[in-house]
């Protein structure tokens, strides 16, 4: 999975995760569907449905926007969050400091997901609600998009209410980010 840059290219000599094998795994986690949406987006275009056609446009510029991603940070981000759970565990540190969730008390959370979704699992972003136990309750919100492949773009993509989609802009002092 890991590769060199080869000669001629910027970046030459330095060790990558390639975009090329990212988008790949993403494509064959679903191939049909992936297959079905480009048929349907052929048939938008015969039919002249440009809002049709137009949405697919959009996704798939997002969805086919990959880079080579560093080596050193794959395998760091592979061993950390899927070998030992770091975050989960509370084990986890950033520049020699430990990240303790539970230390996050004055910013809101919103966490989405798609009940289809082909990259996380169910539960999966859900699971920072259990992890983050100093927000408050009044503070959290959780939104899943009943038959929506993914929610990675925004939660008005994702179909969510427009009272969440606020709660999620909000630029009120409860919502302001935090660095941890």
């Amino acid at each position: 999975m890991i590769f060199t840059v080869p000669p001629n290219y910027p970046g030459m000599d330095r060790k990558v995760y390639p975009g090329f094998l990212q988008h790949t795994g993403f494509v064959a986690m679903n191939p049909e569907r992936h297959a079905a949406s480009h048929w349907d987006y052929y048939q938008s275009l015969l039919r002249g449905d440009e809002d049709d056609a137009e949405a697919h446009r959009r996704f798939y510029d997002e969805y086919n926007a990959v880079l080579d991603m560093d080596a050193d940070y794959y395998l760091e981000t592979i061993h950390v969050v899927f070998l030992d759970f770091c975050l989960a565990e509370g084990t986890w540190d950033v520049s020699c400091e430990r990240v303790r969730t539970q230390d996050i008390k004055t910013t809101a959370l919103f966490t989405i997901e798609g009940e289809l979704d082909d990259i996380s699992g169910d539960g999966q972003t859900y699971a920072a609600q259990d992890l983050c136990t100093g927000i408050p309750a009044k503070d959290k919100r959780h939104f899943t998009a009943e038959s929506a492949a993914t929610t990675a773009f925004s939660p008005a993509a994702a179909g969510a209410p427009s009272s969440i989609r606020s709660c999620a802009t909000s630029s009120s002092s409860t919502t302001r980010r935090r660095r941890w």
